[in-house]
């Protein structure tokens, strides 16, 4: 039997449905990674209100005496005393003494939460202002006060211990409708970071067994360095792409978990200082983004952001013997600290002239 030829149709393959096919699947694909960038950027790095940029206004001259306080504080702590951890006992507890001598000069009366490492006993000093209208909810600002091992630690954590403190010194006699708590932890640091010997989980772990309501926890970390230089800021990849290159604003970041607070921080700060400000709610496992106190609260379920210069992603002297007090710029950092005052008085809910 002979077999008909197959037509001339047959024998050409159907390539224009094909592509056709194949263009569909990668726009679909494409639409899909578009999508998912477009979300991640109004979830996570879109922040409300404007970016201060260009030259800051003049000083004024409560801002040039603040500076001068800030600096008189991280001289104390990484000068005068120097390194503090639990290699260096003594002046760790020299350290202790001091905030806790502050707080009481501040109007407050500090309270300690003592723990034991290897039978050795740490502190966490608090001392709050107990609110008139809500006094359940409560507004946590925090700071470490230890230092790395073989560092003075001006910047990592003199700084935001001095900004603990004047924010103490600010609103120490003052009447909020909320509950505002000052408190400053030990052991952020190696080998205690994210472990269960870290002074803000020890103290995270208490607020949750207590059900206490905190309402927003605000971790005061590595805040004094800035440079207007370009290729002075990095960012772990791909943010990048999303934010300036010149490492002149202090950062709030959080987890996703905790979006609202960090937008609202953002928001309240951008709407009342000129300085820059950026803010992002990220993956709270992304290198950097956990890296203070306010991790030990997302372990507890509660909100929490840190408030930083970045540390290692501009200052080039984190965790080092060059970490000194020359190394900050209490100008701005003064700066800093009254846009938070702001932010803390929007937040305690206190009359509108703090």
């Amino acid at each position: 039997m002979i077999n008909e030829a197959p037509s001339a149709a047959k024998l050409v393959p159907p390539r224009k449905k094909s592509w056709r096919r194949l263009l569909a699947w990668f726009a679909a694909i494409l639409g899909v990674i578009v999508l998912s960038i477009t979300a991640a950027w109004f979830v996570m790095l879109r922040m409300p209100g404007e970016r201060y940029t260009g030259p800051l206004p003049t000083a004024t001259d409560s801002e040039t005496h603040l500076a001068a306080e800030l600096r008189k504080t991280v001289t104390h702590l990484a000068t005068t005393i120097g390194e503090r951890n639990l290699n260096f006992y003594s002046q760790l507890e020299r350290a202790r003494q001091y905030v806790r001598d502050e707080f009481t000069s501040a109007g407050l009366q500090p309270l300690e939460q003592k723990f034991q490492v290897s039978g050795v006993a740490c502190y966490n000093i608090d001392a709050e202002l107990k609110g008139t209208k809500t006094p359940a909810e409560i507004v946590l600002i925090g700071a470490h006060y230890d230092s790395a091992r073989g560092t003075p630690g001006a910047n990592d954590n003199a700084s935001g211990v001095a900004v603990l403190l004047a924010l103490a010194r600010h609103f120490g006699k003052t009447s909020p409708g909320r509950t505002i708590r000052f408190v400053a932890f030990t052991n952020e640091e190696p080998p205690y970071f994210q472990k269960g010997n870290m002074g803000s989980l020890h103290y995270a772990r208490r607020c949750r067994q207590r059900n206490e309501n905190l309402v927003a926890m605000l971790s005061l970390e590595t805040m004094g360095y800035y440079r207007d230089e370009p290729n002075t800021q990095h960012y772990p990849d791909p943010l990048g792409y999303a934010y300036p290159s010149e490492g002149n604003f202090i950062g709030v970041i959080g987890n996703v978990g905790s979006r609202q607070l960090v937008r609202r921080v953002v928001e309240s700060f951008r709407r009342q200082t000129e300085f820059p400000c950026e803010g992002g709610a990220v993956p709270g496992d992304m290198k950097g983004v956990g890296w203070s106190d306010h991790w030990s609260f997302w372990q507890e379920d509660y909100s929490g952001v840190m408030i930083t210069d970045t540390a290692p992603f501009r200052y080039p002297y984190y965790h080092t013997p060059e970490d000194t007090p020359d190394r900050i710029d209490y100008e701005r950092l003064a700066r800093v600290t009254v846009g938070l005052q702001k932010v803390v008085a929007e937040f305690g809910d206190f009359p509108a002239r703090h």
